[in-house]
């Protein structure tokens, strides 16, 4: 798979909590030299990036981020905030502990009002799969399918772990056809990106890929440095 292709899934992400807007414009640069799919942001940058990129890149951000236990109401707001703000694309964090109970009629309910909140723009549901069982993954998969959302997602990138192959395998089998997939955290080779590509995975939450494309540039090897 070329290079090229492989960009073009990639949510370019940047969201440490001490995110500055001179990093944020340096990752929206990035976005629009390389033609990835999005740059994943904070909240608080979404107008600011937007009035910067315009329409040549879309905006994603994240709400009830990274724990997920804000209440409904208070997470619609934040979709309906960002979504006024420019944000193309919202990234939600299920209520995790719902999902340890079992409550999957409440989580269905809450990703159909997030949705709802979005007005049309993409909705992407992180599931956090490190911290539950396959059963509660393919529970999940009908949620997610059931409520109207365009994707599920692995991780959070915050928690103990991020992205797998079995997880992105284990989407592919339960969600519904109109459900895409999106992989994140922990993806650090232009190899293993092209695998969670081949398993399913129609974008990858990462910043890795970038650097690999600019290291590659540059006759460098990228350095393990740690990020999302």
């Amino acid at each position: 798979m070329e290079l090229k292709e492989i960009l073009s899934k990639c949510d370019h992400t940047l969201l440490g909590q001490a995110s500055t807007w001179k990093e944020i414009k340096a990752i929206c640069d990035d976005g629009m030299k390389y033609a990835t799919a999005s740059v994943c942001i904070p909240a608080s940058f979404v107008k600011q990036a937007k009035e910067y990129t315009g329409d040549r890149l879309a905006i994603c951000t994240v709400i009830g981020f990274p724990n997920g236990y804000a209440t409904t109401a208070a997470k619609c707001f934040m979709a309906s905030d960002a979504v006024d703000n420019g944000a193309d694309e919202v990234d939600m964090v299920i209520n995790i502990g719902w999902a340890k109970e079992a409550k999957w009629d409440a989580i269905t309910e809450e990703i159909r009002a997030i949705k709802a909140a979005c007005k049309g723009r993409l909705l992407k549901v992180i599931i956090e799969t490190c911290l539950l069982t396959d059963e509660e993954k393919i529970a999940l998969c009908k949620c997610v399918s059931d409520s109207g959302a365009d994707y599920i997602k692995t991780s959070t990138g915050f928690s103990v772990a991020g992205a797998t192959f079995h997880d992105v395998e284990l989407f592919a089998k339960y969600v519904a056809p109109h459900v895409k997939i999106k992989a994140a955290g922990g993806i650090s080779s232009l190899e293993d990106a092209e695998k969670f590509i081949a398993l399913g995975a129609s974008r990858l939450g990462t910043s890795r890929v970038v650097k690999l494309a600019k290291a590659m540039e540059a006759g460098e090897t990228a350095k393990n440095d740690g990020s999302y």
